[in-house]
C-alpha cells in the first residue's frame, strides 16, 4: 500500500499528541492528498458528511519490535494486557484508525482540495492510507462496552499559567484553547509524577515548558519553536 495523503498537524513530536481522537476537539489539521489523488472527483459527495474515519500508519514506530502484552498508560503503566485488547502504537502491523470531524474542504490551493480536520490524534506528517465517511446508523453502537476503559479513574488536568507569563503574539486564543485541551489529557508517561520535573511540549508554532503539581499543569514558559 502507498499513502494517499499526509496529515499536517500542530504536533511535530509524539509527546503531547492526544491518546485518542476527538479528546482535543479544537486541534485543527489539514489533510493534503498526494498528487495522484488531488482530483475533485475523488472527494465528490464527501462534504455531505460531518465525520470521517482515517486509516493511517504509526510511521514513527515503523520497524519497532512489538510484544504480545503492553502496559496501557491509563492503567498507570503497571498492568499488562494483550496488545489486541489495547490501542498501543506498537503493533504487529503499525496501523491506526481515528474518527475525526470534517470541518470543510479548501478547494482554493495549489495542492488540490485539502480536507480541514478537527480532533485528530496524529503527529505531523502522518501517512494516510484511506478515508471513509463515518456513517452514524452503522458505525454508532451506543450499547457497546469499553473494557478496562469503562473503569478508568483518570481525571483531566487543569491548566494554569505562571504569574506574569507573556505569550508570543503567535499564540492565538484558538492555539491557547488547544494547549489547554492537550494538557488536560496529561501527556506525561504514566510512571512519572515528580512535581519539580519540567516537561517540554511542542504545539506549533510554540514550545511550552510545564510541570504538574497535583491536578494542575502549570505552564512556566512559552516561546516560538525553531
Amino acid at each position: 500500500m502507498t499513502p494517499i495523503a499526509h496529515l499536517r498537524t500542530a504536533y511535530p513530536e509524539k509527546f503531547g499528541v492526544p491518546r485518542q481522537s476527538r479528546l482535543v476537539p479544537s486541534a485543527q489539521a489539514r489533510l493534503v492528498f498526494e498528487p495522484p489523488y488531488r482530483h475533485e472527483d475523488c472527494i465528490r459527495g464527501l462534504d455531505a458528511f460531518t465525520h470521517l474515519w482515517l486509516i493511517w500508519e504509526f510511521s514513527r514506530n515503523a520497524g519497532h519490535p512489538w510484544n504480545p502484552t503492553v502496559r496501557p498508560p491509563r492503567l498507570g503503566g503497571n498492568t499488562r494486557l494483550g496488545v489486541f485488547a489495547t490501542r498501543s502504537p506498537f503493533r504487529p502491523n503499525p496501523i491506526g484508525l481515528s474518527a475525526v470531524v470534517l470541518e470543510g474542504i479548501d478547494r482554493d490551493t495549489p495542492e488540490g482540495p485539502i480536507l480541514l480536520i478537527r480532533g485528530a490524534d496524529l503527529v505531523d506528517g502522518t501517512p494516510i492510507y484511506d478515508i471513509k465517511p463515518y456513517i452514524p446508523y452503522a458505525d454508532s453502537i451506543p450499547e457497546a462496552t469499553g473494557g478496562f476503559t469503562d473503569s478508568e479513574q483518570w481525571q483531566p488536568l487543569e491548566t494554569a499559567f505562571a504569574p506574569g507569563l507573556e505569550l508570543p503574539p503567535a499564540c492565538t486564543p484558538a492555539w491557547r484553547q488547544t494547549l489547554i485541551e492537550t494538557l488536560a489529557q496529561d501527556p506525561r508517561p504514566a510512571y512519572q509524577n515528580d512535581p519539580d520535573r519540567l516537561y517540554h511540549l511542542i504545539l506549533s508554532p510554540c514550545e511550552i515548558t510545564f510541570r504538574v503539581v497535583g491536578s494542575a499543569a502549570i505552564v512556566t514558559a512559552v516561546s516560538l519553536h525553531g
